[in-house]
């Protein structure tokens, strides 16, 4: 006769494998795994960058020489005026502006969106390379390195961290409250007073929009860092608020129970935080980050948190959040329109 001990440890093995934990077990460390070995660069060639002149700018000869011939390493991209290269950074087509220092003759000031990222060490190891090469030992071309996302690590920091609190509301807290409620046959009762389709959508997303610019405006309060775009900013916040708690409330549609709704999604919520939150210092992660929705979620914070931008200026990423939104709320209709599939 098997002890009651091994029994009991057998049978909640069972109850994992039956409402899909275990998935987790394994999803996790191998999607963790995958994302090291994408940020992790040893042994590998550094990506080549693109580095911003100014055309009126008056350059060493021999430094923008010596960077035109190494064409392996990075390549020279000429502007207009420093209003033009700085406009080029934040969209992401430069990883980096040369302009002349005012402070000491001969040399340059490199403008980057992050001190930290690779692409930076990358432009700054290259042209300490070509400066060996050229000039061999001397004062450095670069005397300074400055940054447009600068405020301390705290405020670099932050459109990471409200990132996580929406994808938390929207892949954790939604699923699971829309599959309790089928679980335990709430939704269907509901579904049987003059309460419609919509209404129940309607109140399930401002449910979970309200939660999320609760945390996030606590958020703020207790880091004190304010945004340039106060207006932009909430605006784009609610916009990703309900893009998410959408996708959330769709997401716990298609399961059964709250156990089955919450492996959903964390299965969902870390390929979408992961890979923003670590894109500065992997190409291949960037890469990819660029086919998910939170990548039109963080980016337009991040530059609304530093710079004063407009929000025609984020005009696709306001129609790509919205689209998600609307679509994976029709979804969500259509499958509360199949009654039998919430008995």
């Amino acid at each position: 006769m098997m002890p009651p001990l091994i029994t009991l440890t057998l049978n909640d093995l069972a109850i994992a494998v039956k409402n899909k934990s275990v998935l987790l077990i394994i999803f996790i460390p191998f999607f963790v795994f995958i994302s090291l070995k994408l940020v992790d660069q040893s042994g590998r060639n550094l990506p080549k960058a693109t580095v911003g002149v100014v055309r009126s700018e008056a350059y060493a000869p021999g430094m923008i020489r010596a960077m035109k011939a190494a064409g392996t390493l990075m390549t020279l991209l000429p502007v207009t005026d420093e209003a033009e290269g700085m406009q080029r950074l934040r969209d992401k087509k430069i990883d980096g502006l040369l302009l002349h220092s005012a402070l000491t003759r001969d040399r340059f000031v490199l403008v980057v969106q992050k001190k930290e990222a690779v692409q930076t060490l990358v432009i700054i190891e290259s042209i300490a390379t070509l400066q060996q090469v050229v000039e061999g030992k001397g004062s450095s071309w670069i005397s300074e390195v400055r940054a447009t996302e600068d405020g301390g690590i705290g405020k670099q920091l932050l459109p990471t961290w409200i990132l996580m609190l929406v994808l938390l509301v929207g892949f954790i807290v939604m699923p699971a409250q829309v599959a309790e409620e089928k679980e335990k046959k709430v939704l269907l009762s509901l579904l049987q007073t003059p309460m419609g389709e919509i209404e129940w959508l309607g109140a399930k997303i401002a449910s979970g929009m309200i939660l999320s610019a609760v945390a996030i405006a606590t958020l703020h309060l207790l880091s004190q860092d304010k945004p340039e775009n106060i207006l932009n900013y909430v605006l784009f916040i609610l916009l990703g608020c309900f893009c998410f708690c959408s996708y959330g409330i769709f997401l716990g549609l298609l399961c059964q129970n709250q156990a089955s709704a919450r492996t959903l999604g964390v299965i969902f919520y870390l390929p979408h935080l992961l890979p923003c939150a670590l894109a500065d210092y992997s190409p291949q992660l960037s890469a990819y980050s660029r086919f998910l929705p939170s990548y039109y979620l963080i980016e337009p914070v991040k530059a609304l948190l530093f710079t004063n931008f407009s929000m025609s200026h984020f005009t696709p990423e306001l129609l790509y959040l919205s689209a998600v939104g609307v679509i994976t709320m029709t979804f969500s209709y259509l499958l509360i329109k199949k009654r039998w599939l919430l008995s």
